[in-house]
């Protein structure tokens, strides 16, 4: 079997590489990335390609199934470039894999697909995936979902499986996290931990995260298994106020949002910080989720729970961890 990973060299793809490096099955798997490694990996062909505009047609050829990694979400100031590579480049990857007649797509999608919903009570894959309105990320991801639904109809030999993680942690993740969402100033304030004396405390701020260990198992499960359609990941406990508070030894201070955003509307207008406050109303309008599916249809469970995951990426944010990628390398 034959594997083409787009976004290879990110988070999820290098833990996705290792997983399917050690799958017997696996016989080769095609790497994508716009800037690839200058060093070999285990079973690994890598391919420098651009989603938004190179030929993809003869990279997938040959291949039993693509997963789908590759999407950006910086610079967030020039969001027609985001949607170039997340809108865009997915749906090339669509009619490459049509055209190389690849039988199955794993597609990267997220919680952040869903629409508002409960914190105190867990949603199914069923949960509409309208997404939150004022967060680019999330409405990128509903329109693929929708893009799916279209495909999925045009193309029903297709197997299509829309893997929905929460937030996606690991130590070698902490200069590409770093870099992504917090910018030199907020990084610095990561890399001596005592400074953060405090962590804001609010009841819709409750998210789910997982190991990217763990993520790339349910992706390479859904690879060999006989599965369609969404399939939601995460690990327990829910991240709140009380996890935060234990990670970082701090104090929980109750903070309304609209406070959360403005703060961060603020520095993200001012370029301090490089996340715009679409994270925050993502961070408190997103449901809590029941991975009951991922356990019954492809027998997978976390290994790593979630506040270890946690304190294993502020970790690794403090000690500029990275992999030997250059996505991974926090630039």
């Amino acid at each position: 079997m034959r594997v083409a990973v787009t976004g290879a060299t990110g988070n999820v793809g290098t833990s996705l590489l290792h997983a399917l490096a050690g799958e017997p099955e696996v016989e080769e798997i095609v790497g994508i990335a716009r800037r690839v490694p200058d060093r070999a990996w285990p079973k690994v062909r890598w391919q420098a390609a651009d989603v938004r505009s190179d030929d993809l047609v003869e990279l997938f050829r040959g291949c039993s199934a693509v997963v789908h990694l590759a999407w950006a979400i910086q610079p967030s100031h020039r969001q027609a470039e985001l949607a170039a590579t997340n809108l865009g480049g997915t749906a090339r990857v669509l009619e490459a894999l049509l055209a190389a007649g690849i039988p199955s797509l794993i597609h990267a999608s997220s919680v952040g697909a869903y629409a508002p919903g409960p914190k105190h009570r867990r949603v199914d894959e069923s949960w509409p995936v309208t997404g939150v309105r004022s967060s680019f990320y999330s409405r990128h991801k509903a329109r693929v979902e929708d893009m799916l639904d279209v495909f999925s109809t045009e193309h029903p030999g297709v197997r299509v499986v829309r893997m929905r993680p929460g937030l996606i942690f690991k130590r070698g993740a902490g200069s590409e996290v770093a870099g992504l969402f917090l910018g030199p100033a907020f990084g610095r304030l990561v890399t001596q931990r005592g400074l953060i004396k405090v962590v804001p405390s609010h009841p819709g701020l409750r998210v789910q995260a997982v190991h990217s260990r763990d993520v790339a198992e349910a992706y390479r499960r859904a690879v060999l298994a006989d599965v369609s359609g969404p399939i939601n990941v995460a690990a327990e406990p829910v991240v709140d106020s009380h996890v935060l508070g234990r990670v970082f030894g701090a104090v929980r201070v109750p903070v309304p949002a609209m406070a959360m955003r403005l703060a961060a509307s603020a520095l993200w207008h001012a370029r301090v910080q490089p996340t715009p406050p679409g994270w925050v109303d993502l961070g408190l309008a997103a449901p809590l989720m029941t991975t009951d599916r991922a356990a019954r249809d492809l027998g997978w469970a976390p290994t790593v729970d979630a506040a270890s995951a946690l304190a294993e990426i502020v970790e690794g944010m403090a000690a500029r961890a990275s992999e030997p990628t250059p996505a991974m390398a926090g630039d």
